[in-house]
């Protein structure tokens, strides 16, 4: 093969490599600007996706009042529309509501029309629920292309990625998911970062996913940490507390 056709063939998989990494990877700024956690490695955020889910998320909101910890819920629009009364009960405690799209999909692989219908319908689900704006975008899977970010910003979401995911989507114990999440905190905190965790409460696929194991590695954690330095909070206090106006992205 000529040697020209071995740089175009490896510039190719550079490109390639370079555009997966910007749309995949939870912490890269590629594509554009997200939210993850800033130089505070005593701050901790737990987030949850994929909920709001009847078989866990009340549960999790037990072991939350418990330990008096807030979190953030990333919710998916088409569960929010079947259980509104879970929904406002996560609000009515505290908890910080964001949007996880109506559907779940993965965004960079759906035209613009598309992406515009899954934030939106699912910003609409959550504000006719709660009577109030929601001003933070979680994409499913962290996928995502400069158009999804784009527009988010112009529905006045701020996107919202992470620093530490334990994989609690799928067969694993709690003790495992726990292990994960404080495995991650130690590297933030020597990084002199705060950690932004993701968790599950649901499941994309249906309501009832069974999120035990979460539950009880939710319980673990706050238990490790209640008598430390660290400090749980929403990520709404690592942003501006206004989001911009969607005018101002036009």
């Amino acid at each position: 093969m000529p040697s020209t056709t071995l740089t175009a063939a490896a510039v190719l998989t550079a490109t390639a490599g370079a555009l997966t990494y910007a749309a995949l990877s939870a912490e890269s700024q590629i594509f554009g600007p997200t939210l993850i956690a800033p130089a505070k490695p005593n701050e901790i955020a737990i987030t949850y996706d994929d909920g709001p889910n009847p078989a866990a998320t009340p549960h999790l909101l037990e072991v939350l009042a418990r330990y008096e910890v807030r979190a953030t819920f990333f919710l998916i629009g088409n569960f929010v529309r079947q259980c509104p009364d879970l929904v406002r009960q996560i609000a009515a405690v505290g908890h910080l509501i964001g949007n996880h799209t109506m559907t779940h999909p993965w965004l960079p692989f759906h035209s613009a029309a598309r992406i515009r219908e899954e934030l939106s319908a699912c910003n609409k689900s959550l504000e006719d629920t709660l009577g109030a704006p929601v001003h933070y975008f979680r994409p499913p899977h962290g996928a995502r292309r400069p158009y999804v970010l784009r527009t988010a910003r112009e529905l006045g979401l701020i996107p919202v990625q992470w620093n530490i995911i334990a994989g609690d989507w799928k067969p694993i114990d709690a003790a495992t998911i726990a292990s994960r999440v404080t495995h991650g905190i130690t590297r933030n905190q020597r990084r002199d970062r705060a950690s932004n965790i993701v968790l599950h409460d649901g499941g994309s696929l249906a309501l009832d996913a069974p999120r035990t194991p979460t539950v009880e590695a939710t319980n673990q954690l706050l238990e490790t940490y209640k008598n430390t330095a660290a400090k749980f909070v929403t990520i709404e206090s690592w942003a501006p507390a206004e989001p911009s106006h969607p005018e101002a992205h036009t």
